[in-house]
């Protein structure tokens, strides 16, 4: 995929008439809170049954996200040609898009709900940015969307919503994607990328979670981290120059998804770590959350 910049975007002043509230009902009576965006980097399907810091830290700020509505989600598993994807079942199944793993993963169950409605709302949101986009009743949950809910969210009572891909998609493209959907934060939509800062499955240490961390792949985290802590999310555009950025990611399906969250990003917004670290020696678990 050819990755080009992220063009700096004025805030969007006003949310739709309508809105969430509008599509799935009002809810219960409470004081509006902006909902969070949060990038996950999903690492192997293996950590749907884990129980170590990772899953722990993502409960943790599920526990803390606050009233939460609905989840719209891009993951780096789903990418669609000519119009973006977007799910619109009442109960979306999951995918088990993985092969050769233990038998107990594919008995793993996230009866999560969808919400047509919503997800048709976020068509039209699409489409009036400029982006083509059109529901998709077929297609379920993919594992980088429901591995980490499984954690965040196990309840699984929130709604659903998967946003796919756009086939080599760029970075500004993606960004585009979280403007366009950023003024449903106010009405209590969680927008989720779910991808992985670095990712080169032909450099992971299988036989090792705990393995020690690679040179290379520490260092493009550490610029990674820099960027994000200077709130330098124009300056996340070079990333092909960053240190190790071939190794880092082969491919840029993993690392597209960062955009999502960024371009959905609000000037008040606090940049909280939800979880820094590394499993199998190059796989970055980092994680973050952008909170008013």
């Amino acid at each position: 995929m050819k990755a080009t910049g992220v063009d700096r975007r004025e805030v969007l002043q006003g949310v739709a008439a309508a809105g969430v509230a509008g599509v799935m009902g009002p809810g219960p009576t409470v004081a509006r809170q902006v909902a969070p965006a949060l990038f996950v980097s999903h690492g192997s399907p293996m950590t749907a049954l884990d129980t170590d810091a990772y899953p722990q830290a993502l409960k943790r700020f599920g526990d803390g996200a606050g009233p939460v509505k609905a989840l719209v989600v891009v993951s780096a598993h789903w990418e669609t040609d000519a119009r973006v994807h977007v799910t619109a079942t009442a109960a979306p199944p999951l995918v088990y898009d993985f092969y050769g793993f233990p038998e107990a993963m594919y008995r793993l169950r996230y009866p999560a709900p969808g919400a047509p409605e919503l997800a048709l709302d976020v068509v039209s949101r699409l489409t009036s940015a400029g982006i083509p986009a059109v529901g998709e009743a077929a297609r379920g949950l993919d594992h980088g969307v429901w591995v980490p809910l499984m954690h965040a969210f196990p309840e699984a009572r929130v709604p659903v919503i998967q946003v796919a891909l756009p086939a080599d998609a760029t970075p500004a493209m993606v960004a585009k994607m979280g403007e366009a959907l950023r003024p449903l934060r106010a009405e209590g939509v969680l927008l989720m990328g779910s991808g992985g800062v670095v990712h080169n499955l032909r450099r992971v240490n299988f036989s090792s979670k705990a393995a020690s961390v690679e040179a290379w792949a520490a260092e493009f985290d550490a610029w990674v981290a820099g960027k994000l802590a200077a709130r330098d999310y124009v300056g996340l555009q070079s990333w092909r120059d960053a240190p190790n950025a071939r190794l880092a990611h082969p491919s840029a399906e993993h690392w597209l998804p960062i955009y999502f969250v960024l371009g959905a990003a609000l000037p008040e917004d606090r940049l909280t770590p939800v979880f820094e670290g590394f499993h199998h020696g190059t796989l970055s678990m980092r994680s973050f959350a952008l909170r008013t």
